[in-house]
């Protein structure tokens, strides 16, 4: 690796802040917080969301109804839409010449 052109690389610990979990690893973000791991030196992040809490990987996420949100729009707008032509504009002067 060329020496001087890549950011600090180092060990971290992402800390879900809702449930507590710890997921160590190595990033290149850094904090003033630190917490000594099996004897090295981590920097700790807190994050809002991760894979312990976010709706998808806890099977708690919502699908939205998109079939339903077609056929209203389609019940609302349909008949516009079909009739609806495309504005041409009329040929100027200028355009004849």
């Amino acid at each position: 690796m060329k020496q001087g052109i890549h950011p600090n690389y180092q060990p971290v610990v992402f800390v879900d802040a809702n449930t507590g979990k710890e997921y160590i690893t190595r990033s290149t973000k850094s904090s003033a917080e630190k917490k000594v791991i099996d004897g090295v030196e981590h920097s700790v992040i807190t994050l809002e969301i991760t894979a312990d809490t976010h709706p998808f990987w806890t099977g708690k996420q919502h699908r939205v109804d998109t079939a339903g949100r077609i056929d209203r729009f389609n019940k609302r707008f349909g008949s516009n839409i079909a009739t609806a032509k495309r504005k041409t504009r009329k040929p100027s002067t200028a355009d004849a010449e």
